[in-house]
């Protein structure tokens, strides 16, 4: 659990501190917006490969989340934010596997929680937006066609339900999984390097082998779960928004 807390190397004690977590979140900043920046500087109507690439993911975002989720005709205005969470989630994430670093940079709370509110705000704001704060927040809080009496119990239950636990539960689940996977590689290399030098025989080589396949199979799991973690916030905060803008 010590990975999650490493001490500081730059800054010690001053808000400003760096540890290899706050490393991580830099680095994959500065790589994604070297990225974007290159793209918008040099993109050419015949795209190269790296355009291409890059091109196909945006599109992804555009018609696989935006467009399936909010529609066409509504969901270009909030494209931007949209592929700011998952790009953005995508390379934070992906830092587990990155030789040198070796933790997701969303594996502790703070990280999640700031995707978390940003979509938070994201669904007020486009709700608000659309209906006017009192015709957004009378939806979000009276479900149309209950009865009067059953609003008094309705209302608190939909308050949590919007307001409080779906900020949560994204946070929560961005986390979990990373954490979770960070456990399973050092599960898997820490057993790989004890077996190999400290057991030693042919048992301990034999399983070791084993362990380390293991760690290479999870590395390329973690891979795939970081993007599908990306994927999954986008898209739920897609759903929130078209929640919060749809006709009631």
């Amino acid at each position: 659990m010590d990975e999650f807390y490493p001490e500081a190397y730059l800054f010690e004690g001053t808000p400003f501190a760096i540890n290899r977590i706050i490393m991580a979140r830099l680095i994959a900043v500065a790589v994604l917006a070297i990225i974007c920046i290159l793209y918008a500087k040099r993109a050419k109507l015949v795209p190269g490969r790296a355009q291409a690439a890059f091109e196909y993911v945006l599109d992804f975002i555009r018609k696989s989340i935006g467009y399936e989720v909010i529609g066409e005709g509504k969901a270009d205005r909030y494209l931007p934010a949209l592929a700011t969470l998952f790009l953005g989630i995508l390379f934070m994430n992906i830092t587990g596997v990155i030789p040198g670093l070796h933790i997701a940079s969303t594996s502790l709370i703070g990280m999640p929680i700031i995707y978390a509110l940003f979509a938070y705000v994201l669904f007020i704001v486009a709700g608000i937006r659309v209906h006017g704060a009192g015709g957004f927040f009378k939806a979000q809080l009276m479900p149309a066609g209950v009865p009067k009496p059953v609003l008094i119990l309705m209302t608190p239950i939909e308050f949590l339900s919007n307001f409080i636990v779906r900020p949560a539960t994204l946070a929560i689940r961005l986390l979990a999984n990373m954490v979770a996977g960070h456990l399973l590689l050092v599960l898997c290399f820490g057993a790989t390097h004890y077996l190999y030098f400290s057991m030693g025989g042919a048992v301990g080589i034999l399983s070791g082998s084993v362990t380390l396949l293991g760690g290479i199979a999870v590395v390329v799991f973690e891979i795939l779960v970081a993007g599908l973690q990306a994927y999954i916030f986008a898209l739920l905060a897609a759903v929130y928004v078209s929640l919060s803008i749809e006709e009631h």
